[in-house]
């Protein structure tokens, strides 16, 4: 077990009571081996990146926007190794893994883009209606910052936390998930290469305790998490003892609302993509069909066929459009909701099975008319299985998709754009596509509303997240 943490510019060996151990869920075989930090260390990481919070904060924007292309740069550089080990780690199909890649490389480039401008834009007038005094904002770091990440789009979802905060001037200590602690790894080896000063980027791996002693420490002035519900409660509550802001990207149980007039066989690929891509493993997967009642035989038969097309196997041996589900836990979660659903009485319309195959996979599953006081409705499974449920007018779509306690996104297929356009906005969610797939771009925002969480990432949003405003004002006589 070699040193894997990264503290002060050094990489450490963990003094943690946990061992992890790192699996190709393709073959539910183990590949690696590390300590957790401990907490000792987790407090080590956040005293060094208070120590190095003022040189970092007081460089120039433009400085540090030449780390954060650094950073676009170097992972550019190893998009091979990085696209096998997404593959080979998270068990996600090639073509899902160079998104990945594609998305942290345009993720650094624009903050960095941001970040240029920072100090160009500092100390700008604020218009006051009195006269005899002056006024001008200032917008700086917020702190020392902790980001917690989660393992279904690892590299990624720590792109959208670190590079907004390192953009702003903050300094970080990142927790990546215990399933998926290698890739994350990568940041301290692009630091070295940068020469980016030490403290400024601290990566401390773990499971609970690790987390913990992040999310309960005092010295951290703002927390980031991306992950469960009912982890973001306690990260919410460690964090309202010491009365600083978070921001939570949670849960979600997404609608995708299809009318009568769509191109069905187009509707079809896009609720594929909405459901199977990343094997379901996303907050925002469009779990539940809302169809209208005209075109519901129709389009599930469509979609029958599509899900029993699906190629699924070790993406590192032979071409997939499926990978399997990411850790065993997982696997074992997604089981128990096929259980639920044979209690329930569920009509299956394909799938509702494990895959007789090595490694961690379940088949793509249907459920069609499923009751709206279903479990599989209103819960977050986190894996390939749609649930669909019949409208008959607008009105009763936008009701059905709003009726529930998440947020997150929403998708509607119609030709009629105007209708389109109307539901979108009807729709209690962070983010709508209209006839499209989940494209997700880094100028837009990304969180929801009600319990899919707090905040926004991504997009100029994202900037803000990781910076206070001051003003200073100046009596004239």
């Amino acid at each position: 077990m070699s040193a894997t943490h990264y503290i002060d510019g050094k990489w450490v060996s963990g003094a943690g009571d946990d061992c992890i151990t790192v699996y190709n869920p393709a073959l539910g075989e183990p590949f690696a081996e590390l300590v957790a930090a401990s907490p000792l260390q987790v407090d080590q990481a956040i005293c060094v990146a208070r120590k190095a919070l003022k040189d970092w904060r007081d460089m120039s924007s433009a400085r540090r926007a030449a780390y954060l292309r650094g950073f676009a740069e170097q992972i550019e550089l190893r998009r091979e190794s990085l696209i096998t080990l997404q593959m080979e780690n998270n068990g996600k199909p090639r073509q899902e893994a160079v998104v990945d890649i594609d998305d942290a490389v345009a993720t650094f480039t624009y903050y960095a883009g941001l970040a240029e401008r920072l100090d160009d834009e500092q100390n700008s007038d604020v218009p006051l209606a009195v006269t005899g005094f002056n006024s001008c904002t200032r917008v700086e770091s917020i702190g020392v910052v902790g980001l917690i990440v989660p393992w279904n789009f690892p590299l990624v979802t720590s792109a959208w936390k670190l590079a907004p905060a390192l953009a702003a001037g903050c300094t970080v200590v990142l927790k990546p998930s215990e399933i998926t602690p290698l890739i994350e790894q990568t940041y301290g080896h692009i630091a070295d290469v940068l020469g980016l000063p030490a403290g400024v980027l601290n990566i401390v791996g773990g499971k609970a305790e690790t987390g913990a002693a992040l999310s309960n420490h005092p010295g951290i002035d703002k927390l980031s998490f991306t992950g469960s519900n009912a982890v973001g409660s306690e990260v919410m509550r460690s964090s309202a003892k010491h009365c600083r802001p978070v921001t939570l990207e949670l849960g979600g149980k997404s609608a995708i609302l299809v009318f009568e007039d769509c191109d069905v066989d187009q509707a079809v690929e896009w609720i594929v993509s909405g459901i199977c891509w990343n094997a379901g493993q996303m907050c925002s997967a469009t779990s539940r069909l809302l169809v209208h009642d005209s075109i519901a035989n129709e389009l599930a038969l469509g979609l029958k066929s599509a899900f029993e097309k699906l190629r699924m196997g070790n993406p590192l041996l032979v071409e997939i459009d499926m990978g399997p589900i990411s850790s065993h836990a997982q696997w074992s979660k997604v089981r128990a909701y096929f259980d639920i659903a044979l209690t329930e009485g569920l009509q299956c319309l394909t799938g509702g099975k494990l895959l007789d195959s090595p490694g961690w996979f379940v088949n793509p599953t249907i459920y069609v008319d499923v009751p709206l006081t279903s479990r599989l409705w209103t819960e977050e499974i986190f894996g390939p299985v749609l649930c669909t449920h019949r409208f008959s007018s607008e009105a009763e779509a936008v009701a059905l998709a709003n009726a529930s306690h998440f947020g997150l996104v929403a998708t509607v297929i119609s030709a009629d754009l105007v209708r389109a356009e109307r539901v979108a906005n009807a729709l209690e969610v962070g983010h709508v596509w209209i006839n499209s797939i989940q494209a997700v771009f880094v100028e837009t925002s990304w969180g929801g509303t009600k319990g899919s969480g707090i905040g926004r990432e991504l997009g100029p949003w994202g900037l803000s997240s990781y910076q206070s405003i001051k003003h200073v004002t100046r009596c004239l006589d």
